[in-house]
């Protein structure tokens, strides 16, 4: 089963890593730590709470105005 990853750098140092699906959050010193880690918890999280998945979500970026 594939879920969504979404990971930003941390201000503090490190990853904050996101799953849109289940609303599930965790961190890591590097990359791969905040992945494994939001694995872990998106694991525990559908033991408690299962979910089927259709297709992958569409993810991508988009540039906003500055404003002044």
């Amino acid at each position: 089963m594939q879920v969504t990853a979404v990971l930003t750098k941390a201000e503090e140092g490190g990853y904050v890593s996101y799953n849109p699906e289940t609303g599930t959050a965790s961190q890591g010193d590097t990359i791969e730590e905040a992945l494994a880690n939001l694995r872990e918890a998106v694991e525990l999280y559908l033991e408690e709470f299962p979910m089927t998945f259709g297709e992958a979500p569409l993810v991508t970026t988009l540039n906003l105005l500055e404003h002044a």
